[in-house]
């Protein structure tokens, strides 16, 4: 963090700024204090000065110069105090700003190194030579072993394999690639060997893709601004302009220099916009804090604001409406085989305990689930694209994928009991979006197995939440087949299902909700989302077992993979927003009247003061409000309208 600049700069003006305030309350000499807060002056105003000059040179004014010039006036008239607080104020809010701009490009450059630097060319006469993965051409042959992340995008020419694509595509299974299919840069081969022909130079790769869409997405919101902020360049010119007409036009019909000079700077220090800062960031910031302590962080007060702003929230599939670990949910032994569930498990899990494919793993959580004995397996064996095989209590256990049916098919004729029970039992399983695990025991079908995503808990009741507070469902975008996505959908209520989809595909979904008018809140967890996520209005990460480039691109975090805090999330917004209103209502009031009070009359300068001051602190407690384990209570969907009256 220390390596940002602004955030250096920021630090030490705040520490200058609080020893000034330590040694003014101590009654240490003026001297002392003075020196302190003019150190604040430069340490955080030489960089917002900067730009201020700089924007003037573009012939604009915006509100850096404003908050430069402001205090410099309090400083003039006394109120050195005041105007060391602008000071740390603005030097903070840009410090977190370059510091999340850092953090960010750091991800994505990091995101290149999914792709192996070196990778196993196959030249002509058939020797293997191994070179960097930016030497790789459109023509070359690359040998993939199991075990090794495949370095370019192209097409399986040789061999059969299970890659886990779920980097690129966000299906949590590992998928069977044979001669002619598509594989891409980054992604890992589990087993089987791979010859595989170079379709994409390393530029074009669909992790280079990534890369480039993250960085063109978050250059696009790099300029996202609060509401206030939108008004500041305007308001500028036309503080700048009055103080510059009380002090002319006195002067022009011979009045006195020095009072007409303190009008104008009481005008200022009134009329400078320290109320109306506090009355945006102290909501924000306690709705921030609020939202951290049930595991939501959130990066700045501008993605606060945005909750409230979403109109439709777009879900991922694996990993976020799902707990991305495959888990087995049925389990149908062949009742011509006599098995019952519990030793279909038993044989099953035995076969498959030496295997780390992750339905391996489901398979053996589901037998000890179910207390079936722990049988030793023998000779076991994996055949890629297929499953494994192992002799088990003295039977020979097959396990794997349907296709292991054409094995008992070659002994059996198809049409006897458990083949036809099998087939039929694959068939239900397949249309209720399972995927479906075949056992065989010595050849002849067993029983098949159920196995899925498992929802995360309160799922439905989110997506039916988030309706309601945004007026539309929200949409299934994810990389995962159509069948498991479909199902999946109507198990929570989306309609809207869109599969199959490249981390491109999801940006140009994104793209198109936007451009018919919506506000996009997009949440996901894996690298393949993290485009979308870019190019969302509002992206957030499940952040348990999130990547690292999808935690650094989200606008918000849900720390601890809690759906059910993204309706409160909203809600609090929601919330945020109206107390921004109340206290700029109020803010705007007090300043008119004061700025008022100083062009028509006489404001004594300690009153204006008092009077700033006073309606800085109201503003500021006001929005201190919502750091009240009640705020979050008043956001939860069932108390929106009763919230709407508070």
């Amino acid at each position: 963090m220390w390596d940002v600049t602004e955030v250096r700069w920021a630090g030490i003006a705040t520490v200058l700024f609080a020893l000034g305030g330590l040694a003014q309350l101590l009654g240490a000499p003026a001297p002392v204090w003075w020196a302190l807060y003019l150190a604040c002056y430069v340490t955080g105003g030489w960089e917002p000065a900067l730009a201020g000059l700089r924007a003037l040179r573009e012939r604009s004014l915006d509100v850096d110069m404003l908050m430069i010039v402001a205090a410099l006036a309090a400083a003039a008239i006394g109120q050195v105090f005041d105007g060391a607080l602008l000071i740390v104020i603005f030097a903070t809010s840009g410090a977190l700003e370059a510091f999340v701009t850092r953090r960010t490009a750091d991800s994505v450059r990091a995101l290149l190194d999914l792709a192996p630097e070196r990778a196993t060319r196959l030249r002509p006469d058939g020797v293997e030579e191994v070179v960097d993965t930016a030497e790789l051409a459109v023509g070359d042959l690359v040998v993939v072993r199991p075990g090794e992340r495949i370095g370019a995008d192209g097409a399986v020419l040789d061999g059969v394999g299970e890659v886990d694509q779920a980097s690129i595509t966000g299906e949590p299974l590992p998928v069977v690639k044979q001669p002619g299919d598509e594989v891409f840069a980054g992604t890992l081969n589990g087993t089987g060997a791979l010859r595989v022909r170079v379709g994409r130079a390393a530029a074009d790769s669909v992790v280079a893709r990534i890369v480039a869409l993250v960085e063109q997405a978050s250059a696009t919101k790099a300029r996202t601004q609060l509401f206030i902020e939108k008004v500041e360049q305007r308001y500028s010119i036309a503080v700048v302009v009055a103080t510059l007409a009380l002090v002319a036009v006195p002067l022009a019909f011979g009045a006195a220099f020095e009072p007409t000079l303190l009008r104008a700077m009481t005008f200022m220090i009134v009329a400078s916009p320290c109320a109306v800062v506090l009355a945006t960031m102290p909501p924000l910031l306690s709705a921030i804090a609020n939202a951290g302590r049930h595991g939501v962080l959130v990066k700045s007060a501008v993605v606060m604001e945005k909750f409230g702003q979403a109109t439709v929230v777009a879900f991922d599939k694996t990993g976020t409406l799902t707990e991305g670990t495959p888990r087995v949910v049925e389990v149908r032994p062949v009742p011509a085989t006599g098995l019952d569930a519990v030793e279909l498990l038993a044989l099953a899990a035995a076969a498959e305990r030496l295997s780390e494919h992750p339905i391996a793993r489901a398979l053996v959580a589901a037998a000890d689930d179910h207390g079936a004995e722990s049988l030793a397996a023998e000779e076991f064996s994996s055949v890629p694209g297929r499953g494994v095989c192992a002799t088990v209590a003295g039977r020979v256990v097959r396990v794997g994928r349907p296709a292991l049916l054409d094995t008992a098919a070659a002994t059996l004729d198809r049409g006897t009991g458990a083949t036809r029970q099998t087939l039929d039992l694959v068939t239900q399983l397949e249309a209720g979006g399972r995927t479906v695990v075949v056992v065989l025991v010595d050849d002849v079908p067993a029983g098949v197995l159920g196995v899925v995503d498992r929802l995360r808990p309160g799922a439905r009741d989110t997506v039916a939440a988030l309706a309601a507070l945004t007026g539309n469902v929200p949409i299934l975008l994810t990389g995962d087949n159509h069948a498991a996505a479909a199902a999946l959908a109507a198990e929570v209520g989306i309609s809207d299902v869109r599969a199959g989809l490249l981390p491109a595909d999801k940006v140009a979904a994104v793209a198109a909700l936007q451009a018919d008018g919506h506000r996009v809140l997009l949440v996901g967890d894996g690298v393949n989302d993290a485009p979308a996520i870019a190019a969302a209005h509002l992206g957030v990460a499940m952040g348990r077992h999130g990547a690292d480039l999808t935690l650094e691109t989200a606008d918000a975090i849900v720390v601890r993979d809690e759906l059910a805090t993204l309706p409160h999330m909203i809600g609090l917004s929601q919330r945020a927003h109206r107390v921004v209103r109340a206290n700029l209502v109020f803010a705007a009031t007090v300043i008119v009247a004061l700025a008022t009070w100083d062009i028509v009359g006489t404001l004594p300068l300690p009153l204006g003061v008092a009077g700033h001051e006073g309606s800085t602190v109201v503003v500021g407690l006001n929005g201190l409000r919502l750091l009240h384990a009640r705020a979050w209570r008043l956001a939860s969907p069932g108390r929106q309208r009763g919230d709407a009256a508070a």
